[in-house]
């Protein structure tokens, strides 16, 4: 069938009970900017979770926000049909691209023709075709060029060394830039970056001067041995004025001889951390704090003090007061500002010396051409760059199309969609129909439009590392085992195996013949809960009863006297069981009689169609949802924008699941269950009984058949005398009449 849609006659078909346009020529695609767009089948769909080349997907997300939308496939096929000399090479779907099909009269074909021969040149390949496999490796293809318009250079850049040193450098201290050709580089931003530190690094360090650096070289080992001590000093001039203030709280102070004693049994090299809770020095009242007799825990670290700043600045001193010691801390202040005030501490580890010499030898602007000539080669680079592309889109862009604006992929019994992502194996079946499901809560919400049978199931590969979330669509077999919890095992399109855990079902119908079944079993599943809740309420009742009559072992004195037989009562009991009983029994009679009337093949019409008139209304309603299976929403809660359905009819939902074929076992299961004897021989005793009975019932050839029939009446008159027991007839003619019957 065709149809106008702007200048240019498309074909249509019917593809899944949907009508769609098809895509059969180069010149289909070429002409993809004519299609209506109410007649695409998609609208927008993810780069994500489709089973296609990332490179392919995203040479067609040009924008790259990782949604592909009409527009941007209409503009990748007028890219490809006008760099091509025959566009019906798309369909071919073929990994190598001839060199003599890349149209060079257009602008842009010559442009991926020149850059197809360079990549080949640069691969060492003498061809005149060019594969996939040839655009693999990136690295490859540009290793051969220092220059190659991405803005970062590298030592293959320059022969210079001095500009190599401070590309080392940079990358030492900033960090490497990636190169297309795969070594580490520098881009415009590292390099000025790397010059402004290094300025700021020198001038930093030209502004330490004596005041600034009191001891020299020597400067931060000495603070260090001052911040070291500095709290213990602190705490110990501090003991000493309470010492003073009040002499005797001078035993308090010091270190008692409790605390010495408590530790004195101990290996006391062992107890270092207790001792150094210790005052620093021994605490006599004196307000000096002396260079001897120094606690054995500190001694070290004072000695070291000593050594870098007490013996330079109190020579010979054999104590020092607080206010000498205040003087020392107080040289550090004018450093430590300055230290806090560093700039450009990147390039430190490079040395003073380094710095000064990157600065002299002034490579910066040098860097910077280097940069300036790598941009301007880079429209060459892109072209290659665009080649890559290209060939890649040469063989999977038809086939984006199949599953973007026709779905023939979808449909195909050859090709699975781009959204198909591999087979589960669960319940002795194989289910075709399997997605990534990127949002589990928003797939399950819409999950009941679609009308299919679904299992969802977490997918968890140890060789990958990786978990993930599918949907399956089971459209052939049984469900009764299906639970969630229950385990399967997930194949993807490489085929790694998942293994995979049911944590969702969506109940549907799945079958016509399986539906017939549905109300027998929803009355079986009743039944068997009833019972066992029945089941369960007895036995918890009697178990109760019987805890409470042990814990109650005596009968209290005022607890109800059992009542007497009432003989009235009974009477009218035993009338109403015989009624019930006659009535069970006419009701038998007459459904047997009517039976025994039928010939045979009436008999198994009656039964087809009381059948058929229990499951006729599942039946149909299973028909009506299976004929309007839809994945479109599943699609739509994935990501995808869909303008139209996507059916899975009943022919077609029987090819998505396949089932296990078992042959015919010759044998008997030696472990197999088996029906004993003595039940067999009841069964058949009670089919002979059965049908003895109707036979007779039906022929009035049973011997107490008219008495129970008297016994009926006489029980109805007994019941319809409202006015007392003793006008009906007599107790013993109606137990007479029942013992008849019995």
């Amino acid at each position: 069938m065709k149809k106008n849609s702007g200048n240019y006659d498309w074909q249509f078909c019917t593809i899944g009970g949907v009508t769609r346009v098809m895509i059969k020529s180069g010149a289909d695609i070429a002409h993809l900017d004519e299609l209506d767009k109410k007649l695409w089948t998609v609208l927008s769909c993810p780069v994500d979770g489709l089973e296609m080349d990332p490179v392919s997907l995203a040479a067609i997300d040009t924008d790259g926000d990782g949604k592909i939308r009409v527009d941007e496939v209409v503009a990748t096929a007028k890219w490809l049909t006008s760099a091509l000399k025959d566009p019906d090479m798309l369909l071919k779907r073929a990994d190598v691209l001839p060199l003599s099909a890349i149209n060079d009269a257009d602008e842009k074909g010559a442009a991926i023709l020149a850059s197809a021969k360079q990549i080949l040149s640069n691969l060492g390949l003498e061809k005149d075709e060019i594969s996939v496999a040839d655009t693999a490796d990136s690295v490859a293809i540009f290793a051969k060029t220092g220059l190659n318009g991405d803005g970062v250079i590298t030592a293959q850049s320059t022969e210079d060394e001095k500009l190599q040193a401070v590309m080392a450098a940079i990358i030492s201290t900033l960090g490497a830039s990636a190169d297309k050709s795969g070594v580490d580089g520098v881009d415009a931003d590292k390099i000025n970056k790397f010059y402004e530190l290094c300025d700021a690094y020198a001038a930093w360090s030209d502004a330490a001067t004596a005041e600034i650096l009191p001891y020299g070289a020597d400067t931060e080992a000495a603070l260090a041995a001052c911040e070291a001590i500095k709290a213990k000093v602190a705490d110990y001039f501090m003991r000493c004025k309470l010492a003073a203030f009040d002499a005797d709280s001078t035993s308090a102070l010091d270190v008692s001889v409790e605390r010495i004693s408590a530790i004195s049994a101990n290996d006391l090299s062992a107890c270092a951390d207790e001792i150094a809770t210790y005052p620093l020095a021994r605490v006599t009242g004196e307000q000096t704090l002396p260079f001897k007799g120094i606690n054995p825990a500190w001694q070290g670290t004072f000695d070291t003090l000593k050594a870098a700043v007490l013996d330079q600045e109190f020579p010979g001193a054999e104590c020092i007061t607080e206010e000498q010691w205040k003087s020392v801390t107080a040289k550090f202040d004018a450093y430590v500002a300055w230290k806090g005030a560093k700039a450009g501490a990147e390039v430190e580890p490079l040395g003073l010396e380094a710095v000064k010499g990157f600065i002299a030898d002034a490579k910066k602007d040098a860097l910077l051409k280097l940069v300036e000539d790598d941009l301007a080669v880079k429209p060459q680079a892109d072209a290659i760059d665009a080649v890559i592309r290209f060939v890649h889109l040469y063989r999977d862009f038809y086939g984006f199309l199949g599953n973007y604006v026709t779905f023939n992929d979808f449909y195909s019994p050859d090709v699975k969609a781009a959204f198909q992502a591999g087979k589960l194996y669960i319940d002795q079946r194989c289910c075709e129909f399997c997605m990534k499901v990127s949002d589990m809560g928003a797939s399950a919400a819409s999950a009941g439009l679609s009308g299919m049978f679904l299992v969802y199931c977490t997918c968890t590969s140890k060789a990958k590392g990786k978990t993930m979330n599918i949907v399956a669509a089971i459209t052939k077999g049984e469900v009764n085992d299906l639970r969630p919890g229950k385990r399967a095992v997930f194949y993807d399109r490489d085929g790694g195996d998942w293994d995979a855990t049911v944590v969702n079902i969506v109940e549907n119908p799945i079958s016509v013949g399986q539906a017939f079944w549905t109300p027998y079993r929803k009355l079986a599943r009743l039944v068997e809960d009833r019972i066992s809740k029945t089941a369960s309420e007895k036995n918890t009742k009697v178990t109760a009863d019987m805890t409470s009559k042990v814990e109650t072992a005596e009968v209290p004195e005022n607890a109800p006297k059992k009542a007497p037989f009432d003989i009235a009562k009974f009477t009218g009991i035993l009338a109403a069981a015989g009624l019930a009983f006659g009535a069970i029994l006419a009701g038998l009679g007459v459904i047997a009689s009517t039976l025994a009337s039928l010939k045979w093949w009436q008999l198994i019409l009656v039964i087809v169609v009381v059948l058929l008139i229990i499951s006729a209304p599942s039946m149909i309603l299973a028909y009506m949802k299976l004929r309007k299976r839809n994945i479109s929403p599943l699609l739509n809660a994935n990501g995808w924008a869909m303008n139209s359905l996507v059916k899975l009819n009943i022919r077609f939902g029987n090819t998505m699941t396949s089932q296990a074929k078992l042959p015919k076992v010759a044998g008997k299961d030696p472990f197999g269950s088996r029906t004993p004897a003595w039940l067999k021989w009841l069964l058949g005793v009670i089919v002979i009984a059965a049908a003895v009975f109707a036979y007779l019932y039906t022929h009035h050839q049973l011997p107490c058949q008219k008495k129970a029939e008297e016994a009926v009446e006489q029980v109805v008159e007994v019941s319809a005398d409202s006015t007392s027991v003793e006008t009906a007839a007599p107790v013993e003619t109606v137990e007479e009449a029942a013992e008849e019957v019995a």
